[in-house]
């Protein structure tokens, strides 16, 4: 049955997706569409669930959440601009303290962001000196939040003999307490000013070193590797098929792939080839004779359907094969960042 919103009731007994609710009935169909567009699905049904439920709403109401949102939204730009502080500071002059800590509490939440804000928005430099004598479980929980490239520059910064522990420590992330995270954002925002989570947030994780070593230099991602094997072989397997996959292989110049080539079996380039677009095939028939490369594309046609796992595995050996040759310096892959080759 449609509930209908009274002037006799007051506007704190009204839940925040009532007055989200009311607010969009208020900007009409075609201007709620377009506010709609900018939420997520989940968002969607439940604001469409309380706006069924909205029948009447006298204009008492209606003005004082159209108000509410009108202090709400300079609020916000205060405390964009200026900071917290800064804003209590203007509302109290305009709405007095009771109001202007109610206004600033009520945003709070919704500006917290992402856990390490300030780190993102810190130099490379100043971080390394921030937590170079850190726990290298801290260091790996910061890193975690960080873009690659920023991450790379700090891990290459760090002690060698640390450098590996914090990427074990990231790769063997999943979820992270809030609690912890408020607890390291506290002791580090002594020196920079940050920001906590409410939620669990997924942090690390293999694919995070992985972004990590690609955007190091080969010095940095081998001396880590070397390490992780050392202590923990199966992470660096796991590390090493996701650094590079088959399809990387487009990325090595036209004398590396000849000599990949005559590692392989012919039946076994076919294979590999069975799954992956014509770029690719199109790279690999470039680098062969053309009689070669005729019989691969024919062996491929009448191959007959194959298992996937039988090719990913094939594609695979092609990659270890890759990586040794690359160890030994007989092929180069060039990596996101490095200098091109000349």
């Amino acid at each position: 049955m449609a509930e209908a919103v009274g002037a006799n009731n007051s506007l704190i007994n009204l839940t925040g997706l009532q007055k989200a609710a009311i607010f969009l009935v208020t900007l009409g169909q075609e201007k709620s569409a377009d506010v709609l567009r900018y939420m997520s699905v989940e968002d969607v049904e439940m604001l469409t669930y309380e706006i069924v439920k909205v029948d009447k709403v006298d204009t008492t109401t209606r003005t004082a959440i159209l108000k509410e949102f009108q202090e709400m939204i300079m609020a916000r730009d205060f405390i964009v601009n200026g900071g917290v502080d800064y804003a209590k500071g203007l509302l109290e002059g305009i709405f007095g303290p009771q109001k202007a800590v109610e206004m600033v509490s009520r945003l709070s939440s919704v500006l917290k962001g992402k856990p390490f804000e300030f780190v993102r928005r810190t130099d490379p430099q100043h971080l390394v000196n921030l937590l170079q004598f850190e726990h290298p479980q801290t260091i790996a929980l910061v890193l975690a939040f960080v873009e690659p490239k920023k991450a790379s520059e700090i891990v290459a910064a760090l002690a060698p003999e640390i450098q590996s522990d914090v990427a074990r420590r990231i790769a063997r992330m999943d979820r992270t307490n809030p609690e912890i995270i408020r607890e390291v954002e506290r002791v580090l925002e002594r020196k920079i000013a940050g920001l906590a989570s409410e939620d669990y947030s997924k942090t690390g994780g293999v694919d995070v070193v992985v972004e990590l070593l690609n955007s190091s230099g080969r010095s940095t991602e081998k001396f880590i590797l070397e390490n992780l094997e050392k202590e923990d072989p199966e992470l660096a397997e796991e590390i090493k098929k996701k650094m590079f996959v088959f399809e990387d292989i487009v990325l090595l110049d036209d004398k590396s792939i000849q000599r990949v080539i005559r590692e392989v079996d012919n039946a076994d380039i076919a294979k590999a080839l069975k799954s992956v677009d014509e770029e690719v095939k199109n790279k690999i028939y470039k680098n062969m004779s053309k009689r070669a490369a005729e019989m691969i594309k024919e062996e491929i046609e009448f191959m007959g359907p194959i298992r996937l796992n039988e090719v990913e595995e094939i594609q695979q050996k092609v990659v270890g094969i890759i990586r040794k040759l690359e160890e030994s310096g007989e092929v180069i892959i060039v990596r996101v960042g490095e200098d091109e080759l000349v």
